[in-house]
């Protein structure tokens, strides 16, 4: 039995079994009302490693005892999707009941070309799809499929629910049951499984095997002594993956080149989907850059697309170039700044009218009505500039975009303040 590992021998059958993720499977949620109805439709389960995604699969199918075929995207084509399909085809024929369940784990790594195969079977009801990703289905599945797929985001399991989680295991599975556990302390633990109930499993396994005995006392140092050994430098599912890409964009803003680039190694020889690492590129070009350098962000979406066409192993030459640069770069995050201002402003204000004069006015009507009436086009005026109102009276005067301090982007500030300087005060 030990053979299976631990998380596969405790994996939950039902709902009620299954720890965290209470906000879609919970008391009048929307899964959980749906199989009490006996229903189940396409869906995309969007969340982190080690949190119920399959395990809620393989549920919904017990559930509502329809055959199930699962798939893993790493490894399969569209030769393998197809013969699913017909599988599924039969048996709906022979009268199984509900449609087939077929579940694809990282359907985020499917072309475009698999995922369209998909289409069809979705659509005719022959197969129910559920996709399972850590990547935005936004970003990585197509937008038909996408569709006709009902988006649930996980969550990671809280230090509740890994408590329940361990507490579980020993109560259920054959061998923990055999001993006496006791976790004094959580710090390691929770570090170590970074809200992955599959990894904090392992973690335990790997303690009991290390410790022997039947009276088991876990503390951070035992955490740090039998599961840090053991773990991989590098995990793409796991605690690992966040870190590191973490310490890669930390490097990045502060400046560092030799430290960016050395994570941006650790992720390339760790087997990281390029096209991550170049998203995260694109982000910081912006978030972190900013308009200190604007040609930043126009570097980083030619590298996601020189990385989308070429792929490993030469696209991390793009990788490293424009990681470089990003880090050598002036930095300012005046631009994310304004953008948080602006919707906190919105939040806190709602729907404020648009002035009369900034309305489009396509009819007669709206003519009669002012829309458009006092508006002066800016190139007609000195400069191509005339002082008037653009924000809603209750917001006017409202200062979002506070320019950094650096040199393209004074140049910004001293423009405005000629500009503006008896609204805005720049």
């Amino acid at each position: 039995m030990q053979n299976i590992p631990l998380a596969e021998r405790v994996r939950p059958k039902s709902l009620d079994e299954l720890v965290g993720q209470q906000h879609i499977i919970g008391k009048n949620k929307p899964l959980r009302k749906s199989l009490e109805q006996g229903v189940v439709f396409s869906c995309i389960f969007w969340g982190p490693p080690g949190v119920g995604k399959t395990t809620l699969a393989q549920i919904i199918s017990h559930t509502l005892k329809t055959p199930f075929f699962q798939l893993s995207a790493v490894n399969a084509g569209v030769k393998d999707v197809r013969e699913v399909i017909e599988k599924a085809k039969k048996t709906k024929f022979l009268g199984s009941g509900g449609s087939a369940i077929l579940f694809i784990d990282e359907i985020h790594r499917f072309n475009k070309s698999q995922q369209d195969a998909l289409l069809g079977a979705v659509e005719a009801g022959i197969i129910t799809l559920i996709g399972a990703t850590t990547e935005n289905p936004s970003f990585e599945v197509n937008a038909a499929l996408l569709s006709r797929c009902e988006v649930f985001v996980l969550k990671p399991l809280e230090l509740s629910d890994l408590k329940d989680l361990v507490a579980r295991a020993s109560k259920e599975d054959s061998f923990l049951k055999e001993k006496k556990i006791t976790v004094k302390e959580w710090d390691a633990l929770i570090r170590i499984s970074g809200g992955d109930g599959r990894k904090l499993l392992n973690a335990i396994e790997i303690i009991v095997n290390y410790k022997g005995g039947k009276t088991i006392t876990i503390s951070n140092k035992v955490v740090d002594e039998a599961v840090q050994q053991k773990l991989a430098m590098f995990d793409k599912g796991g605690e690992q993956h966040y870190d590191i890409v973490s310490a890669f964009i930390k490097s990045i803003r502060g400046s560092d080149p030799n430290a960016a680039v050395y994570y941006l190694a650790r992720m390339i020889e760790g087997g990281e989907d390029p096209k991550f690492i170049a998203r995260r590129l694109l982000i910081s070009a912006s978030e972190d850059i900013g308009n200190a350098n604007p040609n930043a962000l126009l570097l980083a979406d030619a590298c996601f697309r020189a990385v989308s066409t070429i792929g490993y192993p030469e696209c991390r030459i793009n990788l490293s170039q424009t990681t470089i640069y990003l880090a050598c770069s002036a930095k300012s995050n005046a631009s994310y700044l304004a953008i948080k201002s602006a919707q906190a402003l919105v939040k806190q204000t709602g729907d404020l009218s648009i002035p009369l004069g900034l309305r489009n006015a396509p009819t007669k009507l709206m003519k009669d009505l002012d829309y458009g009436k006092g508006y002066k086009y800016a190139h007609d005026h000195p400069n191509n500039f005339i002082s008037q109102e653009y924000l809603p009276d209750e917001v006017s005067g409202s200062i979002l975009y506070n320019p950094g301090n650096n040199a393209m982007e004074e140049k910004q500030r001293k423009r405005l303040k000629a500009l503006w300087k008896e609204k805005y005060g720049y």
